[in-house]
C-alpha cells in the first residue's frame, strides 16, 4: 500500500514536471513567435513610411513643376503681350508717314 502511494506520488511529480516543462516550451514558443510578429510588424510600418515619404515627395514635385509651368506661361504671356505691343507701336509708325 506504501508502494502504491509512493509510484503514486512519483507519477504525480513526474505529471507536475512534465507539464512545467511543457509551460516553459509554451512560453518560449510564444516569446520567439512575439518577436519575429513584432520584427514583421515593423518592416511593414517602415514600408508604409518609407511609401508616404514618396507619395510627398512625388506630390512636392508635381507641385514643382506646376509652378515651374506656370511661371513660364506668364513669362510667355509678358513676351507676347510686349511682342504685340511693338507690333502695334511699329504699325502706327507706319500709318503716321
Amino acid at each position: 500500500s506504501y508502494e502504491l502511494k509512493w509510484a503514486g506520488d512519483r507519477d504525480a511529480n513526474a505529471y507536475k514536471l512534465k507539464i512545467a516543462e511543457e509551460r516553459r516550451d509554451s512560453y518560449a514558443f510564444r516569446n520567439k513567435e512575439g518577436t519575429r510578429h513584432r520584427a514583421v510588424m515593423e518592416e511593414l510600418k517602415a514600408l508604409a513610411k518609407e511609401k508616404e515619404h514618396e507619395s510627398y515627395m512625388l506630390k512636392w514635385a508635381g507641385e514643382e513643376d506646376a509652378k515651374a509651368y506656370l511661371t513660364e506661361m506668364e513669362r510667355e504671356r509678358r513676351d507676347s503681350l510686349a511682342f504685340r505691343n511693338a507690333e502695334g507701336k511699329r504699325h502706327r509708325e507706319i500709318e503716321e508717314q
